[in-house]
């Protein structure tokens, strides 16, 4: 483009009528041409008084985006010389003659990458039936929260309004250390617990700081496909070890080459739902003492049992420190909130404290500030039991439904406990197919396949959640259920 012409062209695009600047306008339209090398590097511009007399506006705009498209590299200035277009072309001596990707993809994922995608678990659909795992949001007491939430407004202390320090809020510590000694006979002190933002962060925080790459991990099979994703972005080697009706069973020659590090959901297997026997807890405690292995305990959604009381942890059975304890409020409170914790060894509490600050750089103190004091006045208690009742009568319906519908041709496993329950498929039947079908009638659920290592040779079944829908909705949303199910079981 000639320098005569620059007027012209810039005259054609620039929209006195439009919201945006002219100024703007104009900073936007020089950059295109330069960048598309319609103005060659070395052309000389109008000057600031010729082009703001054709182009119709105020002089100060034309030298404001000259003075700015200099500072930004696209033009050099000179005193009395005029207004240059800069050389900004990527030196080629630099590049070189590297090669270019053969197939012109830009945005290509890692090897670990495509692999995470690729077996990805997460769901478009968080909320409604029958979504597992999610608490009932409505029933959640936020008034209080607010009134609790605005007494630290009103005053807000500097110290909640910035980063958090290492480990966390500290009266949320204290908070929480007593919740949990005395509701889950967790054996701790205020400073082994270190706040995260959930199991995810928690479950990552534990791998980087106490396994290297390629150490193996022992996982259960079925497990919640969200911390086998955390383990294996993290290079580990994952072992899937069977479940049977005590929990997690290694073989003889499991147990003959110990892992690193195991995860297990004692109290409540995920998402089978059976309790890990007394014999099998005694067993993995005395394995990891001698084989100088660490366990997780994922305590996901314990504190919401029917027929009996919560059980104790693990982590209150250790004699050793060698069990990690982790959770979370997003089942007993609400997913958004994002405030896990870990509960670690006397050792381990300063190194993991220290380590979260410089990973991660915590904040949300304010929240952090308030869930303590929802802890400490009493309101988190009444909430766990309130809800327990709701979520009680909500699984009763489920299984009513499941019972008058199919009878015994669908057992129920996992009822015991949680925000959810597994109906059980034959073999034959495609879970996934099934799942997908639903939702395209409207129903959310999880494949039972998609929690196993090796989904094909997997147990079939339905996973769904009973917490988040109300207690009118269940009977009406089964029977939209049932019928899917009914066409993949043939018992039309």
């Amino acid at each position: 483009m000639r320098t005569s012409l620059l007027s012209d062209w810039l005259a054609q695009r620039l929209d006195k009528a439009s919201a945006e600047p002219a100024y703007r306008q104009l900073q936007r339209l020089l950059r295109e041409a330069i960048l598309a090398h319609e103005l060659p590097a070395g052309r000389k511009l109008p000057s600031s008084r010729m082009l703001s007399m054709e182009l119709g506006i105020a002089r100060n705009t034309v030298i404001q985006v000259y003075e700015q498209l200099a500072v930004e590299g696209y033009l050099l200035a000179g005193t009395g010389s005029g207004t240059f277009v800069a050389d900004s072309s990527p030196d080629s001596q630099i590049l070189g003659n590297a090669a270019t990707d053969a197939d012109g993809e830009t945005g290509r994922l890692s090897q670990r990458g495509q692999r995470l995608v690729a077996s990805a678990g997460v769901s478009r659909r968080q909320w409604g039936a029958f979504v597992p795992g999610v608490a009932d949001v409505t029933r959640f007491p936020a008034a209080v929260w607010s009134r609790l939430q605005a007494r630290h407004m009103r005053n807000p202390q500097p110290e909640l309004l910035s980063y958090a320090p290492p480990g966390g809020h500290a009266p949320l510590r204290v908070a929480l250390a007593d919740y949990l000694r005395n509701a889950r006979s967790v054996r701790c002190e205020p400073e082994q617990i270190i706040i995260t933002t959930g199991i995810h962060q928690s479950v990552d925080l534990a791998v980087r700081l106490l396994c290297d790459p390629g150490d193996e991990v022992w996982t259960e099979d079925p497990c919640y496909w969200g911390v086998r994703s955390v383990m294996q972005a993290s290079g580990l080697s994952l072992k899937p070890i069977p479940v049977d009706q005590e929990g997690i069973c290694p073989s003889a020659d499991d147990l003959a080459r110990p892992p690193r590090m195991m995860l297990v959901t004692p109290s409540h297997q995920y998402p089978l739902g059976m309790v890990m026997s007394l014999a099998r807890r005694r067993m993995l405690l005395e394995f990891a003492r001698q084989r100088d292995c660490w366990i997780i305990e994922d305590d996901y959604d314990s504190e919401f049992r029917y027929a009996n009381r919560p059980l104790m942890s693990l982590q209150g059975m250790d004699d050793a420190n060698r069990v990690i304890y982790v959770g979370s409020f997003g089942k007993i409170l609400y997913p958004g909130l994002r405030i896990g914790y870990l509960v670690v060894p006397p050792a381990l509490a300063e190194p993991f404290a220290v380590a979260l600050a410089e990973l991660y750089r915590e904040g949300q103190l304010l929240q952090q500030a308030v869930l303590a004091d929802f802890i400490a006045e009493g309101h988190f208690g009444a909430h766990i039991r309130r809800m327990r009742n709701v979520y009680g009568a909500r699984r009763e319906a489920l299984l009513h439904e499941i019972s008058r519908r199919f009878g015994q041709d669908v057992p129920v496993y996992g009822d015991e406990a949680g925000l959810h329950l597994v109906a059980s498929l034959p073999g034959q039947v495609n879970d996934r197919q099934l799942a997908h079908d639903a939702l395209a009638a409207g129903i959310a659920t999880r494949p039972l396949s998609g929690y196993y290592s090796h989904p094909d040779a997997a147990m079939r079944g339905l996973l769904l959640g009973y917490a988040c829908v109300q207690d009118e909705d269940i009977a009406r949303h089964f029977s939209t259920l049932a019928r899917v199910m009914e066409d993949h079981l043939q018992l039309r």
